[in-house]
């Protein structure tokens, strides 16, 4: 089994409660605005394996070194990343188009900030967005999921709150 910690907007962003949740994880993945290329440095030395895509906040620094889309297998699943996604019936127009020449069994996005986990039976995938790991946007919480592929399938999924969005609760670890 691989085990993978997933993330999203940052927004140049990180803290100790980050940490310890990506301790542990095979793979890292980011799903866009990491918001500086620091902090893909920084992620990518974290986990064996790091695999990221620039979001619509991300300078050149990021867009050098991490591209638009990932298209990749782990475990004999087909994973489908890009920022800008959607969820099922409600994809932007460019994942649709990606979703139906790729036809991955994961599709992993992130911009909307808001946590998701569903199932898209129409596609025959799952689609997640781990919300916003940083303090920048309209959510409350900041939030990543961690989960396994093992043999082809999402297992142990788990939905991590990682603290309140404002400055005032972020210190430590808990």
């Amino acid at each position: 089994m691989t085990r993978i910690a997933l993330l999203s907007d940052t927004h140049g962003y990180f803290d100790e409660r980050l940490a310890h949740h990506l301790r542990g994880a095979n793979e890292i993945w980011h799903a866009g605005d990491f918001g500086s290329s620091e902090l893909v440095l920084q992620l990518a030395g974290l986990a064996p394996v790091f695999r990221g895509v620039y979001g619509n906040i991300d300078g050149t620094d990021v867009r050098c070194t991490e591209p638009l889309v990932q298209d990749f297998a782990v475990e004999g699943l087909r994973v489908l990343m890009t920022h800008i996604g959607g969820y099922p019936g409600h994809y932007a127009p460019a994942a649709r188009q990606l979703l139906a020449q790729a036809r991955p069994g994961l599709f992993v996005c992130g911009h909307s900030h808001i946590l998701r986990v569903m199932p898209d039976p129409k596609l025959h995938l799952l689609t997640l967005n781990p919300g916003a790991a940083g303090r920048h946007g309209f959510h409350k919480v900041r939030t990543m999921l961690r989960f396994g592929i093992d043999r082809g399938k999402v297992v142990e999924m788990q939905a991590i709150e990682l603290g309140p969005r404002t400055a005032i609760a972020d210190t430590g670890v808990r």
